[in-house]
């Protein structure tokens, strides 16, 4: 094999193995934030997102039937106590956006919110 075909080989697996690990990388599950909501608090109350990201925020209650409503970025599911439920986000706007319950929880219920960073 002469030296040009050698490296025109080397360049052509080079390339191959270049957009399969692109391809590999597009095709990778979304990353999944795990958020617990038990009276009067959300963990974590704080979450960090990248513009364009997609990630699936999985919420579990820890006693009852709460809420989850981010109105600036429309995100909105109802956690229910023993059940999963898995919201699929892709932010497309960067700042600080407060969630909070929306479904009444008792005396602290005003209290528990947080806030969504998306940054660039």
């Amino acid at each position: 094999m002469s030296a040009i075909a050698k490296k025109s080989l080397v360049l052509a697996l080079i390339f191959l193995v270049g957009t399969a690990w692109a391809i590999a990388a597009q095709a990778k599950e979304p990353r999944v934030i795990k958020i617990t909501a038990k009276k009067f608090e959300y963990n974590p109350a704080e979450i960090t997102l990248k513009k364009g990201v997609p990630v699936v925020l999985e919420f579990t209650s820890l006693d009852r039937l709460h809420g989850f409503k981010c109105p600036a970025l429309a995100i909105r599911t109802d956690i229910k106590p023993g059940q999963v439920a898995k919201v699929p986000v892709t932010p497309q706007k960067v700042g600080d956006f407060e969630f909070h319950c929306d479904d009444f929880c008792g005396s602290g219920h005003g209290n528990m919110k947080g806030i969504i960073h998306v940054v660039e």
